[in-house]
């Protein structure tokens, strides 16, 4: 007969089952992959996470108005890695995610720093599509500001 303290430790022992991650969980990988390219400076990362036809677009304010700025790929992917003596580290922080089948979104804040120094913070909003069995950022909207940012990791 086994002891109580020998089943216990072989129940402790014993490998846990792990759950598959789910389409928001995958989905969140994609953007998470985004950002651990851009901090390694790495393009080939950065590339491989979008579809080639996604759109970039950032709303921000100068002089007091609104404006829209588009970037394309090949110029956020050439930013990232081209050489820069400091890190580009975007941090996130409350990611929400939404699925439908083949469609996600992902609204996520966001601080920004070069280095150690902060530059600005904002909101990311991505729209992912499946293309085969993979996610792809199809289109990333941003927001900048400088105030009222969460800069704790």
């Amino acid at each position: 007969m086994i002891s109580t303290s020998l089943f216990a430790l072989l129940l402790a022992a014993a490998p846990v089952p792990t759950q598959p991650p789910t389409p928001a969980d995958s989905a969140l990988a994609v953007v998470k992959a985004l950002f651990d390219g851009m901090r390694a400076g790495d393009s080939s990362v950065v590339r491989r996470v979008f579809h080639p036809n996604a759109s970039l677009f950032t709303s921000l304010t100068r002089g007091g108005a609104g404006v829209v700025q588009q970037t394309t790929i090949d110029a956020f992917a050439k930013s990232v890695g081209s050489p820069h003596p400091e890190v580009f580290d975007e941090r996130l922080f409350n990611p929400v995610v939404h699925v439908d089948g083949g469609l996600a979104s992902v609204w996520v804040e966001y601080s920004f720093f070069v280095g150690k120094t902060f530059s600005h913070c904002g909101i990311d909003a991505f729209q992912l599509a499946r293309d085969g069995a993979t996610w792809k950022i199809i289109a990333i909207a941003d927001t900048r500001r400088r105030e009222g940012c969460n800069t704790t990791p």
